[in-house]
């Protein structure tokens, strides 16, 4: 509802201008004022609006003022300049105080009295100006009541803004777009203009271009060429009519007598005294004469006198003129000849010959008539002039038009629907929100393939949204999976009792070891560990402290050789694999271990399940010999034994 109020707001304010605009003319004229008062409405509209309000108030003032003086229609060109720069000047702030509107004032009175005195200079030929009474000024008095006229008009407008509605002026900004107005981070969208050279907007400006004014081409060059045409059967109807009036006067059973006695025959006299006041009627008549065209030649019956030469004698035989000769069969047969038209030495001329027959159809003669085109050439440059001020106006408008169409229904949406896409973020759910959000407000609607092109992208963004909160379960789901699958894994691989590998991951590790060994790759280091006593521990203390006798002994091989390194592969068998620059520190770990073992067990203070005693075997993988990690495996656990008869044959309990 409230869009329809500012949208009749907007005509009805239109509407004024144009009135406000005609009502000056009417006052300027009725006063008899040396101003022109048109264009107030102009200046208002346009800077209100912008161009295509301005230039429609500007061209259908001088339209509606054409009914009454036609002349104006010249000069619509001049008020639809004056929107166009009101409107380039309005939106660089000038109208937004008094003061700087004023510095408008001069550039538009520039503009306009230049438009009007070229104008007028170039329509000087005509008499179509006889109503405009400043005809008479010069450029100097022109360009003087141009600028008390645009200064007038300039603090009229300016005056009028201030009484329109905050929210009119904001829809008359945006008249003729068809999608909400943008947020401010994306309002230089519509003021932008530093596009590619090969952009949608250039190169629809420039279709709109070319065929506008092919259009206002085609237009003029058929209005030219019909109006040459007519202008040229209007002087053949002229000169066809003063021929006849000749051949009226001319009895053709006395031609002989006409070319034999001339002037001494009173009845030559009167037709030639007749001839004379028919030249004198029009000054186009460049020459009046009658010929008698024979085998013989071209001889003269009547050749009247001009200005600059004296006429032939009758009966003198004369040359034919260039143009005719192609006719000279024609001639002497008596035949009519079509109207010739000539520039040669004598001028531009129409020439028209007309046959003279007596009573029996003989043609005795031909009368004939060069009449100048000079004025042709002058009616045609003043008709082109003409038609090149009426249609600089129209071109404009209907360029206008165009031009906010395009801007409106195309580039606009266009560019807004780009940038919400180039600027879209899916880092997070909130981001995604509010950039849909942004997208979505737009709401264009153009009701064509534009707006078909934003619910296509809507509804893609939408299912995008759809594909990533599936994506976002499914991803919940597969890391819930991870985390059980770890789990498992982690269950699969870990001793129960320990906590450190067990034998199946042993088995995994040693398989990845051949695949480095045939790759030849491997660098590795294999220690067996036995734990002693376990049995004993197990039947004199229990189960219990067994096991908490086997954790300690874990936890000593793996404080020693690192807990990332160890397998429990057995009831009290572990095996540390080492690989990599630490192979070169099994030594020291194996001294250490010794002396960690023997350390504990020399203290008193520890209970016997506190204390460790274990047989160690240590084999390095030699490229040379081992084929397999178990082939080093086994030599690991040869030497385990071997000190575990060692460690049986010291032991003194």
């Amino acid at each position: 509802m409230t869009e329809r109020k500012d949208l009749r707001a907007v005509i009805s304010l239109c509407g004024a201008a144009l009135v406000l605009n005609l009502f000056g003319s009417f006052v300027a004229a009725k006063f008899d004022l040396p101003l022109f008062l048109d264009t107030s409405g102009t200046i208002f509209i346009a800077a209100l609006g912008g161009y295509l309000p301005g230039i429609a108030v500007g061209f259908f003032t001088n339209l509606i003022k054409s009914f009454v003086e036609p002349a104006q229609m010249y000069f619509c060109s001049v008020n639809v300049a004056v929107a166009i720069i009101t409107t380039f000047l309005a939106r660089k702030g000038l109208f937004q105080n008094f003061g700087k509107a004023l510095a408008a004032i001069p550039m538009l009175t520039i503009v306009t009295s230049s438009c009007d005195f070229l104008i007028k200079v170039f329509l000087k030929v005509t008499d179509v100006l006889e109503p405009i009474k400043e005809f008479g000024m010069d450029f100097s008095e022109n360009f003087a009541y141009e600028l008390l006229d645009k200064g007038f008009a300039v603090a009229v407008a300016f005056v009028l803004i201030k009484f329109v509605a905050p929210q009119t002026k904001n829809f008359f900004r945006f008249l003729g777009r068809k999608q909400a107005h943008l947020p401010d981070e994306m309002k230089h969208i519509s003021d932008e203009r530093n596009y590619l050279s090969s952009s949608l907007r250039t190169k629809m400006l420039v279709i709109l271009t070319l065929s506008s004014l092919l259009l206002s081409f085609s237009v003029a060059l058929i209005s030219y060429l019909l109006f040459k045409d007519f202008a040229r059967d209007d002087r053949i109807k002229t000169v066809d009519g003063l021929v006849a009036v000749m051949v009226s006067e001319i009895n053709p059973d006395r031609v002989d007598d006409y070319i034999y006695f001339g002037r001494e025959d009173d009845r030559y006299q009167e037709i030639e005294e007749k001839f004379y006041a028919l030249k004198n009627s029009n000054s186009d008549i460049k020459y009046l004469y009658v010929y008698r065209f024979s085998k013989r030649g071209c001889q003269v019956v009547f050749d009247l006198n001009t200005s600059t030469m004296e006429g032939d004698q009758a009966g003198d035989f004369v040359e034919i003129d260039e143009s005719a000769r192609p006719y000279l069969d024609d001639f002497i047969a008596g035949r009519p000849i079509p109207p010739i038209i000539a520039d040669d030495n004598f001028g531009y001329l129409l020439t028209l010959y007309k046959p003279v027959y007596d009573v029996n159809g003989k043609c005795q003669c031909y009368a004939a008539i060069d009449f100048s085109m000079n004025i042709l050439n002058e009616y045609t440059r003043t008709f082109t002039i003409k038609l090149f001020a009426l249609f600089l106006g129209c071109f404009v408008f209907v360029f206008a038009i165009g031009l906010v169409f395009i801007e409106n229904n195309v580039i606009l949406p266009v560019n807004t629907m780009a940038y919400c896409a180039e600027n879209f973020s899916y880092d997070s759910e909130e981001s995604r929100n509010k950039n849909f959000k942004r997208l979505k407000n737009l709401r264009i609607k153009t009701g064509d393939e534009i707006e078909n092109l934003y619910a296509a992208l809507i509804r893609t963004t939408e299912n995008v949204f759809r594909y990533l909160e599936h994506l976002q379960r499914a991803k919940s789901v597969v890391a819930d999976m991870q985390v059980r699958v770890s789990a498992m894994d982690e269950i699969a691989y870990k001793d129960s009792l320990t906590g450190v590998k067990n034998k199946a991951s042993y088995d995994r590790e040693i398989a990845a070891l051949n695949k480095k060994i045939l790759s030849a790759r491997a660098h590795f280091c294999i220690v067996m560990i036995d734990v002693n006593f376990l049995k004993r521990v197990n039947d004199t203390y229990g189960h219990e402290r067994g096991n908490e006798y086997l954790l300690n002994a874990c936890r000593f091989v793996c404080a020693i050789f690192g807990a990332e390194n160890v397998y429990r592969i057995g009831g009290d068998e572990f095996v540390v694999i080492i690989e990599g620059e630490k192979v070169s520190l099994v030594k020291y770990f194996r001294s250490q271990f010794a002396f960690e073992m023997k350390r504990k067990n020399a203290d008193e203070t520890l209970e016997p399940w506190e204390k460790i005693s274990a047989a160690i075997g240590v084999a390095n993988y030699e490229p040379v010999h081992d084929k397999t990690a178990e082939e080093v495996f086994k030599r690991a656990d040869v030497l385990m034994y071997e000190n575990k008869l060692a460690m049986k044959a010291n032991r003194r309990d």
